[in-house]
């Protein structure tokens, strides 16, 4: 009995830790306190050099835990991202999640070396374990915070942290190896290196498409199409760690396949990783702090800290300037993306490899990694929302999106039922806009379920559902929060070929001799644009109106106020593609071809 009670208590100790690690992010959250940080000082203080003198020393588990977890993270991380988002700075990313983390542990290590009294094979383990960002961190501070960063800058940080990962922890891997066995030949690290990358990226790929198949295929019971996902990302991660390929690419790589295609319940989907991988984080990070023993750092406490101001104020920078250095980012942006490669449980899990196997000074890596992450989350974290701003990559707040309802409809895959309450001051009740993609299907109004004939006018605080795809549902939101204050087009700008979003069609039409449908003729250029593209508008968005197209020229409160005209004789023939611009264009096709996104 005494054994089932120790099990019993195990339990409690547990649940009532990770319950303490999700009520105290009520509290970080308010404050704005790196998460990851909270649920570390959660596990210290339950370890036994705290007052919860609990004795925790099974690296092993802790690697089992972390390894699920990351690969969850990961999966998640890769199931929302948009490939259109990321198109466009997949070569930056990838130089810095191979070239710069390979540059950030070259340049650290020899100060890690005269810093922790090392050689350099251990000085560069040391690189290693810390060379890498941690997605979960920073997206996190970014959410937390409030900050909405300009398209490429976040678009280059959330694709780098979801890339770096896997080449950091094979660096890592070789590493250990090396130190291990004592010897290794460049070209067997090249082979590894080609080996774990594509056989990653295939069984990643082909992993991605087969469970978009099963998704689509199988008539699964409701409710078990998330579990599903959920243990098909694990199958795909061990499978491919069981062929010496690199999982966490592999599971990265599948869950962007299977986000950027049509799938059942792909909502229930995302809602149920939502919290599978945020209570994966809670356990991880409070069995990371658990590992860690204060009494122990005092003698690396210092040699850490140099460790952890060369990282974020040599390495980390140089290796952002010289991988962006090929690539239009201008030194404002350069600046930020070296400020935010935060380190996080990533470091500390890599940091676990090295006592995992049994090396000697293993809990030294542990301890260095554990002082860095801390230092990058208290001065890089906190700072970050005010580095943003100051550097001028941080838009202006947006209004918080409507609270907006997903239904899947079973039987087909092409269209989703969307809701949205009508509010006073919003787009669509004002205007009466909505975009030709979407379909008005019913309205709720007092509890009773009207048809939008029968509901028509439309009121605030009536609930309207209508027919969209799943991939441009979240743009209807615009339509449906409050529309903000637009100022008018400088009239220095405005010409022959210039005219402000307040022009209606018609208007157009008789000067320029377009054919206009007699429904569109009320519609002013601001509308025609929200009511046709698929997207918010942005500067150099595009709209064919008869012969001629409309070029966003300036946006303001959140529509065009400032329209370009281009002219049939104003067309020219495009110039030629550069070698390079025909490579990436052939490789971007090939993509685009293989993994069906």
């Amino acid at each position: 009995m005494a054994s089932l009670d120790s099990v019993s208590l195990a339990i409690l100790l547990g649940a009532v830790l990770v319950m303490a690690g999700i009520l105290s992010s009520l509290l970080a959250l308010r404050f704005g306190a790196p998460l990851l940080l909270v649920f570390l000082v959660i596990g210290m203080l339950a370890g036994d050099s705290g007052p919860g003198q609990l004795q925790f020393d099974d690296v092993r588990t802790t690697y089992l835990v972390g390894s699920v977890a990351l690969a969850l993270i990961l999966f998640d991380g890769g199931l929302r991202t948009r490939f259109a988002s990321i198109r466009t700075v997949l070569a930056p990313s990838v130089m810095l999640a191979t070239v710069g983390v390979l540059l950030t542990a070259l340049v650290t290590a020899p100060f890690a070396k005269y810093a922790l009294d090392l050689n350099w094979s251990e000085s560069l383990l040391v690189g290693a374990v810390v060379a890498s960002t941690d997605a979960a961190a920073v997206f996190l501070l970014v959410h937390t915070q409030g900050l909405r960063l300009r398209p490429r800058v976040g678009a280059t940080l959330e694709a780098e942290s979801g890339t770096n990962d896997p080449f950091a922890i094979f660096l890592t891997l070789m590493l250990v190896e090396y130190i291990s066995v004592g010897s290794s030949s460049p070209g067997h690290v090249l082979v590894e290196f080609i080996q774990e990358a594509v056989l990653g990226a295939i069984v990643g790929v082909i992993g991605g498409r087969l469970v978009v198949i099963a998704l689509n295929k199988v008539a699964l019971p409701q409710g078990l199409h998330a579990p599903f996902v959920t243990t098909a990302a694990l199958v795909i991660f061990g499978g491919s760690q069981i062929m010496h390929a690199s999982g966490f690419l592999a599971v990265y790589l599948a869950g962007i396949i299977i986000g950027n295609r049509p799938t059942r319940a792909h909502n229930s989907v995302v809602t149920f990783l939502d919290a599978a991988t945020w209570l994966a984080q809670i356990v991880m990070f409070v069995l990371l702090g658990l590992l860690v023993s204060p009494s122990r750092l005092g003698t690396s406490v210092l040699p850490a800290v140099a460790v952890a101001l060369v990282l974020m104020l040599v390495a980390r920078p140089l290796a952002v300037f010289v991988c962006l250095s090929p690539f239009r980012f201008n030194w404002r942006e350069k600046i930020f993306i070296a400020w935010t490669g935060l380190r996080g449980a990533v470091a500390i899990f890599l940091a676990s490899i090295p006592m995992l196997v049994g090396l000697s000074k293993a809990y030294l890596y542990f301890d260095v990694a554990f002082v860095v992450v801390i230092i990058s989350l208290l001065l890089q974290g906190w700072t970050l929302a005010p580095a943003a701003r100051k550097l001028h990559v941080a838009l202006p707040r947006a209004e918080r999106g409507p609270r907006r309802v997903e239904l899947d409809l079973p039987g087909q895959l092409e269209q989703q039922l969307v809701g949205y309450p009508v509010r006073p001051k919003s787009l669509y009740f004002r205007r009466g806009l909505i975009p030709s993609w979407s379909k008005p299907t019913l309205v709720i109004r007092n509890e009773n379920i009207l048809t939008p004939a029968e509901a028509d006018p439309i009121a605030p605080g009536d609930y309207i559902y209508l027919l969209a795809p799943p991939e441009k549902a979240e743009s209807l939101d615009r339509f449906f929060v409050d529309m903000q204050p637009s100022t008018a087009p400088d009239p220095h700008l405005l010409g022959d070929f210039m005219v402000s979003g307040d022009h209606t069609l018609a208007e157009l039409a008789e000067i320029y001799g377009v054919k206009v449908g007699e429904d569109e003729g009320k519609l002013t250029l601001a509308d025609y644009f929200d009511v046709h593209l698929d997207r918010a508008p942005k500067e150099g968005a595009e709209l064919a109106l008869d012969e001629i197209v409309l070029v966003a020229r300036s946006i303001s409160g959140g529509r065009v106020n400032l329209v370009g005209l281009r002219l049939p004789e104003e067309d020219e023939t495009p110039e030629p593609l550069t070698r390079a611009q025909a490579l990436r264009k052939k490789l971007a096709e090939l993509w685009t071809s293989v993994a069906g996104v």
